[in-house]
């Protein structure tokens, strides 16, 4: 049975305190990009809380995404915005979800984010990475942005890492590793670096910021 709004708001006072459990459900939270980094990114923020997330993807559920994203098999062919809303709802019932089901651009992000407190860049690609971090630290200053590099492989998984790049700016990962590197990506290690991307968009939130 799916608890009440008012049930599940409870337990989470019970868990972060009342104070921080309203920050965290007055945020809203930006993931361009629903793959690995991006779907587990998006889990994690919902489980702790966070009171809307507004989901950035244009691509669809392909069976090669089902070893490290979190989507299901009878998702495959779904628009990857719709397939992790639908499995955010089932965790966290009473979540504020925007769906935004276009590629994220130069002539469109400030749009799709403005109504964001903190951007997740969680993109496969370099150039999109980099378009945009231009953006947001250049044409939206007065937002955070927490973005990755360098997850893949066997490598130790405590070479990942959250490291704080400008006052508004945090990288994960161990900014080293390619997709071109050995196996490429792997769930554990997608996993990792998103859970220090969530982590650090909700140490941000309760300003316990990195030195």
């Amino acid at each position: 049975m799916i608890p009440t709004k008012e049930e599940w708001n409870l337990a989470l006072e019970e868990r972060h305190g009342k104070a921080l459990s309203q920050t965290f459900a007055s945020a809203a939270v930006a993931v361009c990009g629903l793959g690995g980094l991006g779907s587990n990114i998006a889990i994690a923020l919902a489980r702790a809380g966070i009171g809307k997330l507004i989901l950035i993807d244009f691509d669809r559920v392909d069976m090669t995404n089902l070893h490290r994203q979190q989507y299901k098999a009878d998702q495959i062919g779904m628009y990857k915005t719709r397939a992790l809303a639908e499995n955010l709802r089932e965790i966290a019932p009473y979540i504020s979800l925007e769906l935004q089901t276009e590629q994220i651009t130069q002539e469109n992000a400030v749009t799709l984010l403005k109504d964001a407190d903190v951007v997740c860049e969680a993109f496969d690609s370099a150039e999109a990475k980099a378009m945009l971090a231009e953006i947001v630290l250049t044409e939206m200053r007065g937002k955070y942005l927490v973005a990755a590099s360098g997850m893949a492989g066997l490598y130790d998984a405590n070479r990942i890492k959250t490291r704080k790049i400008t006052g508004k700016f945090y990288l994960c990962g161990d900014e080293e590793s390619d997709v071109s590197d050995g196996i490429g990506l792997v769930s554990s290690r997608v996993m990792l670096c998103a859970a220090h991307e969530a982590h650090a968009v909700l140490r941000i939130l309760a300003n316990h910021f990195e030195e």
